[in-house]
């Protein structure tokens, strides 16, 4: 009797043992299943190395792909400047207040009654601005450029063009006023998706989209580099990796900014030609007082020993002079008797 309960005890844990087994061979049959039927590893390939504006060593600031020639000017991530010492400041320019800390917005740019090549123009050189300038900034990094672009626009120092503005100096090798436009980043592929970002923000900003933070901002610079003008202006603010700055005194106040309506006449976008060297004129007295140029003796003409050539040929290269035209009287005729009543009517 107790064998048999031991018996029973052994065949219940078994049968216990095996349907607690019976869920884990289905997983793993099933696993089996998928693993035999499953497609081989696709082996990963490596990354793409960047292009565009996605590299690292193109942002932020100007898209720098090579400089051109040494001392080249602005160095990327900062705009170029203007000697203002020349301008004349209005008579009532003791009267305007200086801002100091203060930030104003510019007004609302405005290109009514513009046509609709200089709308395209306008759009294409500042679309392009904005995306060497500060493609990998925030949405707002690149309305603060377009807008300092829009208050150059508008003050005296600068061109009073959108392209004129962007491609201020783009002759001289150390003029420009935007780094790319000298230093061979437009050779780069452009990213698709950026552009269009640059044109969206462009477009909005020449229809009056007013970016206040950076004010009346006519120069920015990358925390990467220091320029020669960073203590002479005033910061209006900080966006991204960019400080933006705006003249002090008369030249940095709202009125300033004269040429606040859009007047158009936009050059073709892109860099300008290099300006030919300057060749000097030289004084009509001068000329008169300079000395004859010495002359080298002329070479004298080889002959050809004539011994050489065949008899045949020695006179074809002589030229044959016609005899003189017999003269026998006015009156006479020279056409042979046979012939003289050849044109006369039969009769």
């Amino acid at each position: 009797m107790i064998e048999w309960r031991a018996g029973a005890v052994k065949r219940g844990r078994a049968m216990l043992i095996a349907l607690l087994a019976l869920p884990v061979l289905a997983v793993s049959a099933k696993a089996a299943v998928v693993a035999y039927y499953a497609p081989p590893p696709v082996a990963a390939h490596p990354p793409l190395p960047p292009i565009g504006y996605e590299s690292e060593d193109h942002f932020p600031g100007a898209a720098l792909l090579y400089v051109a020639e040494d001392h080249a000017a602005p160095s990327a991530g900062t705009t170029g400047t203007i000697d203002i010492a020349k301008l004349a400041i209005p008579a009532n320019a003791m009267l305007i207040p200086d801002l100091g800390a203060t930030v104003r917005p510019a007004t609302p740019f405005s290109m009514a009654g513009a046509s609709a090549q200089d709308r395209g123009r306008a759009l294409d050189c500042l679309a392009t601005a904005v995306y060497y300038e500060a493609a990998s900034e925030s949405d707002d990094g690149e309305r603060a450029v377009a807008q300092v672009i829009l208050n150059r626009v508008r003050h005296p120092a600068f061109p009073a063009t959108v392209c004129g503005v962007v491609y201020q100096g783009s002759e001289r090798t150390t003029g420009c006023q935007f780094s790319y436009a000298c230093d061979g980043a437009m050779a780069r592929p452009r990213s698709a998706l950026g552009m269009a970002r640059a044109t969206r923000i462009a477009a909005a900003a020449l229809n009056g989209y007013v970016m206040g933070a950076v004010g009346l901002a006519t120069h920015y610079h990358t925390y990467a580099v220091t320029p020669a003008w960073n203590r002479a202006l005033v910061m209006t603010d900080a966006i991204g990796a960019h400080f933006f700055h705006r003249w002090k005194g008369y030249w940095g106040t709202a009125a300033a900014f004269s040429n606040a309506r859009y007047h158009g006449g936009e050059p073709v976008p892109g860099p300008y030609r290099a300006l030919d060297p300057v060749v000097m004129p030289v004084p009509v007295a001068a000329i008169a007082t300079m000395p004859e140029p010495a002359h080298a003796p002329l070479a004298s003409a080889s002959t050809t020993d004539l011994t050489t050539i065949q008899p045949a040929y020695r006179n074809a290269s002589v030229a044959i002079v016609a005899p003189p035209a017999r003269t026998t009287g006015t009156d006479e005729s020279q056409v042979l008797d046979r012939w003289k009543d050849s044109g006369k009517p039969l009769r």
